[in-house]
């Protein structure tokens, strides 16, 4: 399995890698794995939906 940093995830996903490494770290990012002190994110990972905003805005 082919694997990118926190760099490349971030500027692929086009957020902060400290965002990626939170991500990681709670777990939301499947199959994320880390080795030492860098994580792992499959290629192949999609970009977790950002719970901090709601979708649907009721006004």
């Amino acid at each position: 399995m082919d694997y990118m940093t926190l760099k490349e995830a971030s500027e692929k996903w086009g957020v902060t890698p400290r965002r990626i490494n939170y991500l990681c770290a709670s777990g939301r990012i499947p199959g994320a794995v880390k080795m030492a002190t860098i994580w792992l994110i499959p290629k192949d990972a999609q970009k977790p939906q950002d719970k901090r905003y709601k979708k649907n805005k009721s006004t």
